[in-house]
């Protein structure tokens, strides 16, 4: 009866003592609240928190990943699109974090959705599709700026579907081949345009030089003549007796 007298407070010290005892990974903090205030952050390792007096809030430093949900949104051109992006951001001050917002998780995860819908609601749809790391690293700036008050930083923010509705994705191809069938076009027009500058400077070339015409009457021969044709009908002009007889015509009176 008198063994169990003294070891009941001995038991019940050692259980204040044991309740008093943190530990605290090498990623981890502990802000501590004194009667309510403030106190101090603590850790890593072995820390004392003092029963019904100090609390200890733990807060993870380690860099979360956030799948912001598909968020509906219409684009600046009125194209209606479901976008689905990942949110990186880690706490950087554990005491601004749990002092100057509640629950810092759910306040960066619904600001990220907003700003992903405020954001990409500003461009078109070639913009979203063309230019994702430009918006990636616009919507990294407002979230970073809008949580460095709650002590969180946001490492990076990536946009990783955007999807659109049957009769879009129809539109777009036929957008894309429209947009083939042109630059066919102007390359088949640029061919022709450079094709008949060649033809117009040969022409000033044999024009001056006759002896030229002459070469290129014979390749033309020279080409029909390795056909398989029994008869050849060819005119021979004047000039081109000319060139062979190097006589000039007589002037008519």
């Amino acid at each position: 009866m008198y063994l169990l007298e003294y070891l009941t407070p001995a038991i019940i010290v050692v259980v204040i003592i044991a309740s008093a005892i943190r530990i605290l990974r090498e990623y981890e903090r502990g802000v501590i609240f004194f009667l309510g205030r403030f106190q101090k952050v603590k850790g890593p390792g072995l820390i004392i928190v003092i029963p019904f007096i100090q609390k200890m809030v733990r807060v993870d430093l380690r860099v979360i990943t956030y799948d912001i949900p598909t968020q509906d949104l219409i684009s600046r051109d009125n194209v209606t699109v479901r976008v689905s992006a990942v949110l990186y951001f880690r706490v950087v001050d554990p005491e601004r974090a749990i002092i100057q917002v509640e629950q810092f998780f759910e306040a960066t995860s619904q600001l990220a959705q907003t700003t992903l819908r405020s954001v990409l609601g500003q461009h078109d749809l070639d913009e979203m599709l063309s230019q994702r790391e430009k918006l990636n690293a616009h919507i990294q700036t407002i979230l970073d700026d809008q949580t460095a008050s709650w002590g969180i930083k946001v490492t990076n923010v990536e946009i990783k579907h955007i999807d659109l509705n049957e009769s879009m994705i129809r539109a777009i191809a036929k957008q894309a081949e429209a947009e083939r069938e042109r630059r066919a076009k102007v390359i088949h027009a640029e061919g022709e345009l450079q094709a008949s500058r060649k033809l117009l400077e040969a022409a000033d070339v044999m024009s001056n030089n006759p002896q030229t015409l002459q070469l290129r009457y014979l390749q033309t021969l020279n080409d029909i003549s390795n056909e398989n044709a029994t008869t050849i009908v060819f005119p021979l002009p004047i000039d081109v007796m000319k060139a062979f007889t190097g006589t000039k015509p007589e002037a008519t009176e």
